[in-house]
């Protein structure tokens, strides 16, 4: 036999061994091109995980300063930044701690670590948030004479159909609304998703947490506010204008849960003893 013709023989007889459409030949490049694509991938989210958390810093840098006042177009975002001091505060004393690094901490992810967060009640979680981190990151804005003009605090909680992740800032009393600003919802669009609209947000500014006694009374109502402190397209439930936001149109539950979030995250297993604190210090300051 020919050499060629030995060739073209074993030529047929690997052609005949390698069956490209068997069961087992299909299942080995399934497989190995599964493989390979997960090592891409898992390689990808490593090499970008650090742009993804810059990223994610920026943006948060940016939401604080939106509701601080201080987010203008074409502003050095970083540098900006250096006008607010971060510190990390025991939720369950109100106090500042060294104890927690400020940079590297996320109290949204903490949450979730329990010895470094706690279970929250059943009939106490109305944020229905299950457990909340021990401390928490507040950013703090200081006027011309080191008094504090704003503190500004995260604050997160369930919609109809979502975490709703947003920043609020409050004056020097501890209980007049600056701002509030929903950076993350995942709402129903042109209903419970108008929570990101300027124009409702801006309802906000000059409204107060807390009234005379000390109760929390901030609520988004049912209807339009009205300026007797009633509401005007719903059944007035009594309460006074400065305590009430007028509601989102098709959006009671959504409405509800802003209401919630709050009434959570301003009581007293939240940021109320740090509040007091805060006022407190710019009543001593003042006089």
């Amino acid at each position: 036999m020919s050499e060629e013709h030995k060739a073209e023989t074993a030529g047929r007889g690997a052609r005949k061994g390698f069956n490209r459409e068997s069961i087992r030949n299909v299942l080995v490049v399934a497989v190995s091109l599964s493989l390979v694509c997960s090592v891409l991938v898992s390689a990808a989210a490593v090499i970008l995980r650090p742009l993804q958390e810059q990223n994610e810093t920026l943006n948060r840098k940016k939401n604080v300063l939106l509701v601080a006042g201080l987010l203008e177009p074409g502003i050095d975002v970083e540098q900006t930044f250096e006008q607010i001091e971060t510190h990390i505060v025991d939720l369950s004393t109100g106090e500042y701690t060294d104890e927690i690094d400020p940079s590297g901490f996320d109290m949204i992810e903490a949450a979730d670590d329990p010895e470094l967060s706690v279970a929250i009640p059943p009939e106490e979680d109305i944020a229905g948030i299950g457990r909340r981190a021990r401390y928490a990151e507040v950013y703090v804005l200081r006027d011309d004479d080191g008094a504090v003009e704003k503190v500004i605090l995260p604050v997160y909680g369930m919609g109809l159909w979502s975490t709703m992740y947003g920043f609020i800032a409050l004056g020097p009393d501890g209980s007049t609304v600056q701002a509030l600003k929903f950076y993350k919802q995942a709402e129903t669009p042109g209903l419970g998703g108008e929570v990101d609209n300027p124009q409702w947000l801006a309802n906000w500014p000059g409204k107060r947490i807390y009234d005379e006694e000390g109760d929390i009374r901030i609520r988004v109502a049912k209807g339009t506010v009205g300026a007797a402190g009633g509401w005007t397209g719903a059944t007035a439930r009594g309460g006074a204008a400065i305590f009430q936001v007028d509601g989102i149109s098709g959006s009671t539950l959504t409405s509800r849960g802003v209401t919630n979030l709050l009434h959570y995250w301003m009581s007293d297993d939240a940021y109320r003893p740090y509040l007091e604190k805060v006022w407190k210090r710019s009543v001593e300051q003042a006089t």
